[in-house]
């Protein structure tokens, strides 16, 4: 069984969100699925892991295309260099108050819709077409964000009768990155309508948490018989030859993964400054982009001095610090949002410091394994650090999440078509 599988990220990306779908393509030929690849030549936003170019089967199809992308004109705009590397956590953070950053940032949640990489949608239609004439394909299977991939699953579908899943990794109309921003109301009719057309229009669709899920039910009850679950999970291949190592000299507390303003656990720095000055040795470390806000909490707690900004590594570095650390800190955005970091953090079974304002299905991973404990953004989660030696995740419980469990059921759903 062929399909026909839209990703806008790609190896040699590094992008987080390339993970899931990177791993399923893989897996899916080991349960009779044959997968046919549409990305772009390259994206001008993302880091790059060059070591996830060993994932790709050299037999797999790959077809990448032209894209028109903004963010050379972005850059020009904002005064940055044209090979500055451009920060996620950023671009939309609320703490730059210059008259170009608002501008930018008006201009991104009112003119490009669904989002900046509407610009993909053109070529990935014209190389569609040509792919779907050439293996003719039984499925379209698009991934957003970003959501504008969608639009070409919806317009293909359209055009060949062929059955699209869109796979949501997060909200379109109200993802959490839109909070706090001014949105004309012509622009979200415009989007709430190109959502409702491509779940409408979808055979099934796939979304990576039950409480998103559950929400888009209740926007769209339509959709119920055709909704599904695809945790985002870890790929239990890439933790072999790994070993946990405790550090008896300093409790090591690390953050993989960007950290955005709207994710300031604010009294958890006061408590760390607190835990320090009771004694307590502690290394505060974060792996990817740190937004301004964050890294000014950071400043104005007095924890300047135990705590470093390594910045993007490749994944199995980051692995590797994973395994090193004491306890694994996540913030969650929203009470929709499962961190895809969480499972990795599960597979190391380091205790977890969560945060995340009624967050029950965080909660609820977090006791079924006792892996952590999860906080509300106002708590200061002193309690973790008495009852952190309770933690101990349990192996069986997380074996569901392997993402090879989970390609496995998804391919069985295809194959009901």
């Amino acid at each position: 069984m062929k399909i026909l599988f839209f990703t806008y990220y790609w190896p040699p990306s590094g992008k987080a969100s390339l993970h899931l779908p990177l791993k399923i393509i893989k897996y899916f030929p080991d349960y009779g699925v044959e997968p046919i690849v549409v990305t772009i030549k390259d994206d001008g936003f993302s880091q790059k892991d060059n070591s996830l170019l060993r994932e790709v089967s050299p037999e797999l199809p790959v077809y990448k295309t032209k894209v028109l992308e903004p963010f050379g004109i972005y850059k020009k705009f904002l005064g940055k260099k044209e090979d500055e590397q451009l920060i996620p956590s950023e671009t939309i953070s609320k703490e730059n108050k210059s008259l170009r950053h608002r501008i930018s940032v008006w201009i991104r949640m009112n003119l490009f819709i669904p989002d900046a990489r509407i610009g993909w949608y053109p070529f990935g239609v014209k190389e569609g077409k040509k792919l779907i004439k050439k293996y003719d394909p039984k499925v379209i299977i698009t991934l957003g964000p970003p959501h504008s991939t969608h639009l070409i699953g919806l317009k293909l579908s359209k055009i060949f009768g062929l059955p699209h899943v869109p796979v949501f990794i997060d909200p379109w109309v109200d993802i959490v990155y839109y909070r706090g921003f001014k949105r004309s109301s012509a622009t979200l009719a415009i989007d709430n309508s190109l959502e409702k057309k491509v779940l409408l229009n979808s055979k099934a669709a796939m979304f990576v948490t039950e409480s998103m899920k559950e929400d888009y039910l209740r926007k769209y009850p339509e959709i119920e018989p055709k909704s599904h679950i695809l945790y985002w999970g870890y790929s239990e291949d890439e933790f072999a030859g790994y070993t946990s190592i405790s550090n008896k000299e300093e409790e090591v507390i690390v953050h993989a993964g960007n950290i955005f303003d709207y994710q300031n656990p604010f009294n958890f720095w006061k408590e760390l400054k607190k835990q320090i000055s009771k004694g307590r040795k502690i290394k505060l470390k974060f792996i990817g982009t740190v937004s301004p806000l964050i890294k000014k909490e950071i400043i104005d707690n007095g924890l300047s001095e135990i705590t470093q900004f390594p910045g993007f590594l490749p994944y199995h570095e980051m692995l590797e610090e994973l395994h090193r650390a004491s306890y694994l800190l996540v913030c969650a955005s929203e009470k929709r949002h499962l961190p895809g970091k969480l499972f990795e953090y599960l597979r190391v079974g380091k205790p977890i410091i969560a945060f995340g304002d009624d967050n029950k299905e965080v909660e609820k991973i977090l006791t079924e394994a006792n892996a952590g404990k999860i906080f509300n953004y106002n708590e200061n989660a002193s309690s973790f650090f008495e009852e952190a030696a309770r933690f101990h995740t349990d192996p069986e419980v997380i074996k569901k999440y392997d993402r090879k469990f989970s390609t496995s059921v998804f391919a069985k759903l295809l194959k009901e078509f």
